[in-house]
């Protein structure tokens, strides 16, 4: 696609007769924010020059005292918001300090991806790292909430209820099929590519979309925006949309696996036909970075309270630190079913939707390059592989988990974050943010008595 200047911007405007433009950034948790601008003459000539000037603490980034910071529409992801009444032109933003140079500012999501993909670069000769997040989430007809000092509860209505097998489940019983639909030709028109949809595991309404792959930096917007176009249509046909990891008792979660690859000089970097899964060398080492790191990346890839409750023994759920062909309790899955050689690639199955997709995706890059400059064979490191149950008493004792919960995948950054330091993309002050944003996470459900804990000693 080719790169977009002012002059193209302009005439975009002209032609769809654009009456706002609509700035869009994340805070340090992944929330989206944004800001909208009625247009004048030369507000693009202007906002690429000046940019808009805003409270960075009020996003996480930086104290009250020293927050003034500044936004800058990057031109390349210009799209029309097909939700908003007036016709609007919607960027992501960069984020820049308020010097002359109007230097980027080192925490900015964005610009650590790109600096990560550099660095790739740089270490591996490899051109660009490939991504193909899957989107897991339950539709509901209803739901309602609250937390007060002397209030806690939840209610979910559910349309759908599958004894079992939802698992592609057809029509008229999938009741989510044309949403479904209208929310692929939707992303379609926000610039995301759709491979397919259907209806998840899930019995009470959880649904899948999946994406095409796409470089680091865009996949990461990618994922902001599917969420941004899905909780919109949600709400247009009055139903309650959700990511959450575990939304409901019993039943399966929701994450957002991601699909991953490397190319060289435009080819596939993982291939090497007759080797486990194809995969070669800088696969292997690929995948024993991030299963050596996988307790420290856990900060970022579940980094809410939440996304513990989905990673449990059963539901499918990748609780075991290995790698495998089609093993779905293992955080990296090498799909058995890819034959093309370009598609060679390895699934991880742990992330979900409560992520800051940029640091995410960046953290696991890094523990990526890791694992190829120290070349960690994951066999040597006993991750694997393992094609058959690996939970039986023979191996079980043999293998390594994911924490247990947020406090435990924070200690582990805590201990390991050395890979995550290496050409400077992440920085002492950041992580600490990061845990300390995650710290007050854990206080503030640790201190609130759970309904469930009535039921269980109210009457003790």
């Amino acid at each position: 696609m080719p790169r977009q200047t002012v002059k193209t911007i302009n005439e975009l405007i002209k032609k769809n007769k654009i009456e706002f433009i609509d700035l869009k950034s994340i805070d340090l948790s992944g929330r989206l924010h944004h800001i909208s601008l009625p247009i004048f003459d030369n507000i693009i000539t202007k906002l690429t020059t000046e940019g808009v000037g805003f409270d960075g603490s009020s996003f996480g980034f930086r104290k009250v005292e020293n927050s003034d910071m500044i936004m800058i529409p990057d031109l390349d992801t210009a799209v029309v918001d097909l939700f908003r009444d007036a016709p609007t032109l919607s960027f992501y933003s960069n984020i820049v300090l308020t010097d002359e140079k109007h230097s980027r500012f080192s925490q900015d999501g964005r610009y650590l991806a790109k600096q990560a993909e550099s660095l790739l670069k740089k270490i591996t000769g490899a051109d660009k790292s490939w991504w193909g997040p899957e989107f897991e989430f339950y539709i509901f007809s209803k739901v309602e909430y609250d937390t007060r000092t002397a209030t806690s509860y939840y209610r979910v209505e559910h349309a759908e209820e599958f004894y079992k097998r939802a698992y592609h489940a057809a029509n008229p019983f999938d009741l989510y099929d044309d949403f479904r639909d209208e929310a692929s030709k939707l992303l379609q028109k926000f610039g995301i590519k759709i491979k397919y949809h259907h209806h998840e595991t899930g019995e009470r309404g959880q649904q899948e979309i999946e994406t095409y792959f796409n470089d680091l930096l865009t996949t990461a917007d990618n994922i902001i925006t599917a969420k941004y176009v899905l909780f919109n249509l949600a709400k247009q046909k009055d139903l309650s949309l959700t990511f959450m990891p575990k939304p409901m008792y019993q039943q399966p979660g929701n994450g957002l696996h991601l699909h991953l690859y490397l190319t060289k000089n435009g080819k596939n970097a993982f291939y090497k036909k007759g080797e486990y899964g194809n995969m070669n060398e800088l696969g292997r080492f690929f995948i024993g970075g991030m299963l050596k790191h996988g307790p420290a990346l856990s900060a970022f890839t579940n980094p809410s309270t939440n996304s513990y409750k989905r990673l449990v023994p059963g539901f499918e759920a990748p609780v075991a630190l290995t790698y495998g062909r089609g093993n779905r309790a293992s955080a990296i899955r090498i799909p058995k079913y890819v034959s093309n050689p370009d598609e060679t690639r390895f699934e991880y199955r742990p992330p979900d939707a409560t992520i800051n997709p940029y640091l995410c995706l960046t953290a696991m890059l890094l523990a990526g390059i890791d694992g190829v400059v120290n070349k960690i064979d994951p066999v040597k490191e006993g991750f694997g592989p393992y094609d058959k149950n690996f939970l039986d008493e023979e191996h079980k004792e043999k293998i390594h988990f994911l924490p247990r919960n947020l406090n435990e995948a924070l200690d582990a950054l805590q201990a390991d974050n050395d890979f995550l330091k290496r050409g400077n993309i992440f920085n002492d002050e950041l992580l600490q943010q990061w845990v300390n944003l995650k710290e007050d996470e854990i206080h503030a459900i640790g201190t609130m008595p759970h309904p469930f804990e009535y039921k269980m000693y109210f009457t003790h």
